[in-house]
């Protein structure tokens, strides 16, 4: 979830109320959607991911380690042999799926706020699962800690719970294959609730003795994306959270995560560092929101339920280099 273009809230609560602004001059001041342009991102990310799970499909069915580097060669076999591209709609439609429920999360509920919002904008990209991920922008004042709080709780929520169901099929879909994960370039790590799942289908077996399924694997993709985006730093969405609770001092408290990333990119994975640059650079800075009103007890279990489910998500070591 994206916050770029808050602007700056101007008033103050009064019994909960605001002034109701002029709905016509905020129509006539809102931008116009470009249809086109989310169409067309999504189209591309379709492709991108596609390539990449079908590169997936034809290692798993060959019962050997996945090559990222045949992911680049895909591109131009596609034109020679565009049926190679069934084979990774799997992968891709299911990781969408994912990415969509987790924007349309956010969407929705801007909506019932009636904060202006952007319809998604998926991120094509050539990369180890073919995107980016996606985002939404923003585009008013959110006056309400409580809104903020249902807007940025709203997308991991729908992510986590269109996952599960994805997680489970695919883990049903996957083999025992010792020692092929071991001979891949890179190495996944597996989140709690991924080796929850994997005792139950393959109990007293070694993680890195699965083989995931393509589906499984794009559910581990959207494990990590609800990870990352509920760290309780800035402008991911458990910032949104963390603000809500904490206000301003989030601003502080977003620079104390920020920092344990980097021991964590020390001695876990490098990635932690890059997103601990971006974060720090990009991501730190927090709309302030004039609401002196507590967030109340369902948001504060909701809440706690969202730390949970980062927990269950979250893995130290999410892609490493083998030998590392």
């Amino acid at each position: 979830m994206s916050t770029n273009g808050y602007p700056q809230p101007s008033g103050a609560f009064e019994d909960d109320f605001f002034e109701a602004p002029d709905e016509s001059k905020i129509d006539e001041a809102r931008p116009h959607q470009r249809y086109w342009l989310h169409v067309l991102l999504f189209l591309v990310t379709l492709l991108s991911t596609t390539v990449v799970g079908a590169g997936l499909a034809e290692s798993f069915a060959a019962n050997r380690p996945s090559s990222f580097d045949g992911d680049f060669y895909g591109y131009v076999r596609i034109w020679h042999e565009p049926a190679f591209l069934l084979k990774g709609l799997p992968f891709s439609l299911t990781l969408l799926t994912i990415l969509m429920a987790h924007e349309m999360g956010h969407y929705l509920t801007a909506l019932y706020y009636r904060v202006d919002v952007s319809l998604p904008y998926f991120l094509p990209a050539p990369t180890l699962i073919g995107t980016l991920g996606a985002f939404i922008r923003i585009r008013s004042a959110i006056y309400s800690k409580r809104a903020l709080f249902d807007i940025g709780i709203a997308g991991p929520l729908a992510g986590f719970a269109m996952l599960l169901g994805p997680l489970a099929v695919g883990l049903s879909l996957s083999r025992v294959a010792p020692g092929v994960v071991h001979q891949s370039d890179l190495i996944f790590g597996s989140p709690l609730l991924m080796r929850l799942f994997e005792w139950i289908q393959f109990p007293g077996v070694r993680p890195e003795d699965i083989y995931l399924h393509p589906v499984a694997r794009a559910a581990w993709v959207g494990l990590l994306t609800t990870a990352l985006n509920l760290l309780p730093i800035g402008q991911l969405d458990g910032g949104h959270i963390l603000y809500a609770f904490a206000g301003e001092k989030t601003r502080w408290l977003s620079r104390i995560f920020v920092a344990l990333l980097i021991p964590m990119g020390i001695y876990f994975a490098y990635s932690w560092l890059v997103w601990a640059a971006l974060l720090f650079f990009f991501g730190m800075r927090h709309p302030v929101i004039y609401d002196p009103h507590p967030i109340g007890r369902v948001r504060t279990w909701l809440a706690l339920a969202a730390l949970v489910i980062l927990i269950l998500s979250f893995t130290l070591s999410p892609v490493r280099a083998n030998g590392l």
